[in-house]
């Protein structure tokens, strides 16, 4: 399983490692990235054809999957890989791991640095309830406007010293770009730090706390868009979902849906 890193993976990366974070103490997170002008990049995007029929990304699963990256998993099976991204906490994660623990439901939390410097606890609890802990990036930059390998390196490098402060384990090595920002680049730049990059396959307007969708709105998007092998992408800021996780699980469970861990999209 790719859920745990193991050492070989550990070794083979080191070197990148340590050259990232030997520059960690004079490190600027805006403005001081190397950074190639007219280089292509993506935003992450979806289009849906119809209700509960997988969406079409802007990039092929098989293109991406070249890359180790994901976006979907199999598309004839009923499954679905629960994520949510983790910039801050404001008091609903708890919550949240809460109805998993209830549901018995895996998830992936990808975390910020500030999200372990600030809510050490929770990423303890993640881990020790059995979810994944994945990798969201230091600072949350566009990573898409970084062109050197070192630089993307380092704000990686970053989490994994923090996670591994506060767990004592080496992080598992999934990645999300912040805002599903990237460049083809990027995703080779990933690889080769024993990375793979998940991007989503449903996820709706649910991170403006001062803006909250209502609960119709959150089920028509999340019950309507379902789709086998879905990987829905939720943030843990969200009230809206603290409120409707444990009905959103159970009428997913309803309509023959089971929960696969995100770790395992990719292995053969």
């Amino acid at each position: 399983m790719f859920c745990v890193i193991k050492r070989q993976q550990v070794l083979a990366v080191m070197a990148i490692g340590l050259l990232a974070l030997s520059g960690v103490a004079g490190f600027a997170a805006a403005g001081r990235y190397a950074t190639t002008a007219g280089k292509a990049s993506d935003n992450w995007g979806l289009s849906f054809p119809r209700p509960g029929e997988a969406p079409v990304g802007n990039a092929t699963a098989d293109s991406l999957r070249e890359q180790d990256a994901y976006y979907i998993g199999d598309t004839r099976q009923k499954t679905v890989y629960l994520t949510f991204d983790a910039g801050y906490e404001n008091g609903y994660t708890a919550p949240l791991l809460d109805t998993l623990k209830k549901h018995q439901v895996p998830a992936t939390f990808f975390v910020v640095g500030h999200y372990l410097e600030s809510a050490p606890d929770l990423v303890r609890r993640m881990v020790a309830e059995g979810h994944t802990v994945g990798n969201h990036t230091y600072h949350h930059p566009d990573m898409s406007v970084i062109a050197g390998q070192e630089d993307f390196a380092r704000e990686l490098a970053q989490v994994e010293e923090a996670y591994r402060q506060v767990t004592g384990q080496e992080m598992p090595r999934l990645y999300r770009p912040p805002q599903g920002k990237y460049s083809p680049q990027n995703l080779q730049m990933a690889k080769a730090l024993g990375y793979r990059t998940y991007f989503w396959s449903l996820a709706y307007v649910d991170w403006y706390t001062d803006r909250q969708p209502t609960r119709e709105q959150a089920f028509d998007k999340l019950l309507g868009r379902i789709h086998p092998g879905a990987v829905v992408l939720l943030h843990s800021t969200s009230a809206t979902n603290a409120e409707i996780l444990d009905e959103l699980l159970t009428k997913w469970k309803e309509m023959g849906y089971s929960f696969g861990r995100l770790c395992d999209l990719g292995d053969v």
